[in-house]
């Protein structure tokens, strides 16, 4: 969904809207306090106050995504380490021919 949105419409490098058609429409009330500060900030970049919501929730959405990932990322390596380390893995062949080499080169640990 996220490369998707960024074919449709999306600068991915920069981060703004880009000239390709647009369909999609959202709307959303805001206090007048809220709407201010967005439109000082989009001004301060020199872009429009439409441009800034749009970059900014998109790059919010983005930085989610992300770290929801990495999350996910991190408990499967995590479920991983663990497993290993309660269901080692038999030594193979090359790691028991390894061990009995180091015993002849430094003797038994």
């Amino acid at each position: 969904m996220l490369t998707e949105f960024g074919r449709k419409g999306m600068n991915m490098a920069a981060g703004t809207v880009s000239a390709t058609r647009k369909d999609e429409r959202l709307e959303a009330r805001v206090s007048a306090e809220a709407k201010a500060l967005c439109q000082e900030a989009a001004s301060l970049e020199g872009r429009s106050l439409t441009d800034f919501i749009v970059s900014s929730a998109v790059e919010s959405a983005r930085r989610i995504l992300r770290e929801r990932a990495l999350i996910e990322l991190s408990q499967r390596d995590r479920n991983a380490f663990v497993g290993s380390l309660l269901n080692p893995p038999l030594p193979s062949q090359r790691l028991r021919k390894a061990a009995r080499r180091y015993e002849r080169v430094f003797g038994k640990p």
